[in-house]
């Protein structure tokens, strides 16, 4: 399967459609096959489905927390630096660092890949951080994931909903690296702090992503990790293909090979394709991450508007509250969630289209406020890609276009019928417009207030937007 299918596929579908979704994409369609090739049976029968109720904007705001997104280039052929919060001064590149130290709370989110290299030689992704400062800096690090595509994680189809209990339901490095995360875990390579000695430059990863002895030449690395610095550093992610010893063996790139890529080196090649100014006329690219967003966690309760509680709509009825909005994407609500980036290169995004590794931690306290007994189901989907609706509902088609929007794990916790304390993982995989069975169904007697709490962390390789929606169903017959 070529590129140029999957992105003609990809425009058809979307009408526009981010560079950073497509490429994604074309992984997962070249490496694992995970999207069916269209087959040459006659095409079916079309039914749109419309979502009656409403859709909201989300209440609430991100946070403050930095977050330090790495993710242009995505395709790596030459090594690099990927992205630097390091002053310019008394570097080979001045213009590939950003200059904005990091103190506190900040998340680091990399996401590369390479295929066909030299020789197949193994690129590795290096995480350095350096202490400006006179005292020792510690890091905490309480969670923490990096896996590769290959062996770690590869895409793959799944169906749309699995339970996830163990983490072992994956569909993605980026994925699984997400999930770990969100159940508060580190991958074996991280310790739970490290201490940065005054003046000194320290790893924080030194990544292989290996191509050679694969079927095909494609494998990359996704990492996300949560981190808590005592005082003022600077972080950098690199990429550099492993040197090699006298008699031509490849080896682990050491700390000083790393240092003097940070103050030797040029910008990782090639370039993603440069992004389109916001509001300018015409077609719209949103292009790659490279910089630091502005706040990492959207943490709010979903209430009706001036309440403390969200009343149940209507019986065959939905609300709905749009998910990673963006330009292009705001499904009628006027709503842009893309996080704004603090520092970022010209040649890559103007915000966090899709706010990859961003933490949504959303609470519904349901309310039932008529005189019966009602069922309500919560769900989480992909409807049609559209700025203003049309009609004012959200489109779902059936089948489903066949490219996926949303793989990911996402957590429930609540409280049942019997008031026992549930907590669920639930692994989905959404294609576009795809009519998903819900989340989680209860009963809610007359008068019954009940609280959900759905949290996750957006995946990498999901498309936005989405929704979650709250629908009460019709009694049985």
């Amino acid at each position: 399967m070529k590129f140029s299918h999957w992105t003609a596929l990809a425009f058809s579908s979307l009408g526009f459609l981010s560079i950073y979704t497509s490429f994604s994409h074309t992984i997962a369609a070249n490496v694992a096959q995970s999207v069916p090739t269209p087959s040459a049976s006659p095409k079916p029968n079309i039914r749109e489905v419309l979502q009656p109720g409403e859709v909201r904007p989300l209440p609430g705001q991100l946070d403050r927390v930095p977050l330090v997104n790495s993710n242009s280039p995505e395709w790596v052929k030459q090594s690099g630096i990927l992205l630097s919060t390091f002053p310019p001064q008394n570097k080979a590149t001045p213009a590939a660092h950003l200059n904005y130290p990091l103190k506190g709370e900040f998340n680091l989110f990399a996401h590369h890949f390479t295929h066909d290299p030299k020789d197949r030689q193994t690129l590795y992704i290096g995480v350095l951080v350096y202490n400006p400062g006179t005292k020792p800096v510690s890091i905490a690090i309480p969670a923490a994931a990096s896996y590769r595509l290959e062996p770690d994680a590869p895409f793959q189809s799944k169906p749309p909903i699995l339970d996830n209990a163990t983490g072992q339901v994956f569909s993605g490095p980026g994925i699984r690296a997400v999930d770990t995360v969100l159940r508060g875990q580190r991958t074996r390579e991280f310790p739970n702090q490290v201490i940065v000695q005054p003046g000194r430059y320290q790893l924080l990863m030194n990544g292989d992503v290996v191509t050679r002895g694969l079927t095909k030449p494609v494998n990359g690395r996704s990492t996300l990790m949560r981190l808590n610095s005592s005082g003022t550093v600077y972080v950098a992610t690199l990429a550099m293909f492993a040197p090699k010893t006298a008699t031509g063996e490849e080896r682990i790139p050491t700390l000083q090979e790393w240092q003097e890529l940070l103050l030797k080196g040029k910008f990782a090649a090639p370039r993603d394709k440069s992004p389109t100014p916001p509001n300018a006329p015409g077609g719209f690219i949103y292009g790659r991450v490279a910089g630091v967003q502005g706040g990492s966690t959207w943490r709010t309760q979903l209430t009706d508007p001036g309440r403390s509680l969200l009343t149940i709509p209507k019986v065959g009825q939905s609300i709905a509250y749009g998910l990673s909005t963006l330009r292009g994407g705001r499904l009628g609500t006027g709503q842009i969630q893309a996080a704004p980036l603090l520092v970022r290169y010209p040649d890559t995004a103007y915000e966090s289209h899709g706010n990859y590794a961003t933490y949504y931690d959303l609470t519904l306290p349901l309310s039932n406020s008529t005189a019966q007994k009602q069922t309500v189901t919560l769900k989480l989907s992909s409807p049609i890609k559209q700025d203003q609706l049309s009609q004012g509902t959200l489109r779902f088609r059936q089948p489903p276009q066949d490219f996926p929007f949303f793989r990911g794990t996402v957590r429930l916790r609540y409280k049942d019928e019997r008031q026992q304390s549930q907590t669920r993982y639930l692994h989905l995989w959404h294609r576009i417009g795809q009519v998903v069975d819900p989340l989680l169904k209860l009963e809610l007697k007359p008068g019954e207030t009940r609280s959900i709490q759905v949290d996750f962390y957006y995946p990498p390789d999901s498309t936005p937007p989405q929704v979650l929606s709250v629908t009460t169903e019709p009694p049985k017959l």
